[in-house]
């Protein structure tokens, strides 16, 4: 898949990429560094920006032209609405956070700028577009998790952000983002041409840069 859209445009975004791959907030879960109270704070803005994606998804169903598109869009929506919000908010209790501390904030102006995107991109593009949008969080997770596991200080010592490691650095999550790889790139054969390379670059690089937004968000919430 190394000639693939996705990586296309993961490799022309440079150091866009690099600066969301880098970012402190992620190094600083990597070493074990991070506070509880920046931690906290991101995974309380995730649990509400998992809400808007389900919703991305629902608009991806509509953008659909073919029922296999729509039915990737509706498993999509549904894994987030049935299994993933749930998995968060267990894993959100053991760092001391109800539901009620979750769903009982405000959405922080990155997160809503973020996913706002998103769907406005769903909303005024075609699948191709919302799906460019989407490929950022879905497939950097899974790259992210990948090279945090393989750093040779991890596992070294005790590190209270093991489990967000191990869980995007599995082999479930890696899954998740090879299919939105390929997703993407059957879209592009369907929809896409040089011409529109630049319009969805534009969408790709934009989105990351609000990916690296949500790190900086949280990380200014170091004590």
């Amino acid at each position: 898949m190394e000639n693939s859209i996705f990586f296309c445009l993961r490799n022309s975004s440079g150091e866009i990429w690099e600066n969301y791959l880098q970012h402190p907030f992620v190094q600083s879960i990597g070493n074990g560094s991070l506070s509880e109270n920046s931690f906290k704070y991101y995974l309380i803005q995730d649990y509400l920006f998992l809400i808007q994606f389900s919703r991305a998804y629902a608009l991806a169903a509509y953008k659909s032209e073919t029922l296999e598109d729509m039915r990737y869009a509706a498993a999509a929506m549904s894994n987030i609405i049935d299994f993933e919000i749930q998995l968060h908010i267990n894993y959100c209790s053991g760092w001391g956070l109800t539901l009620d501390d979750l769903s009982g904030k405000c959405e922080d102006i990155a997160t809503t700028a973020y996913t706002r995107f998103v769907i406005e991109c769903g909303h005024r593009g075609d699948l191709l577009d919302l799906m460019t949008a989407l490929a950022p969080c879905v497939v950097g997770y899974a790259e992210i998790g990948r090279n945090l596991a393989e750093t040779p200080t991890v596992g070294q010592k005790p590190n209270p952000f093991k489990s967000w490691i191990d869980m995007y650095s599995g082999e479930d999550y890696q899954k998740i983002a090879l299919s939105a790889i390929q997703q993407l790139q059957s879209l592009f054969k369907k929809r896409g041409s040089p011409d529109r390379y630049n319009s969805l670059s534009s969408i790709f690089n934009q989105a990351t840069r609000l990916e690296i937004e949500f790190w900086e968000m949280a990380w200014k919430q170091q004590e």
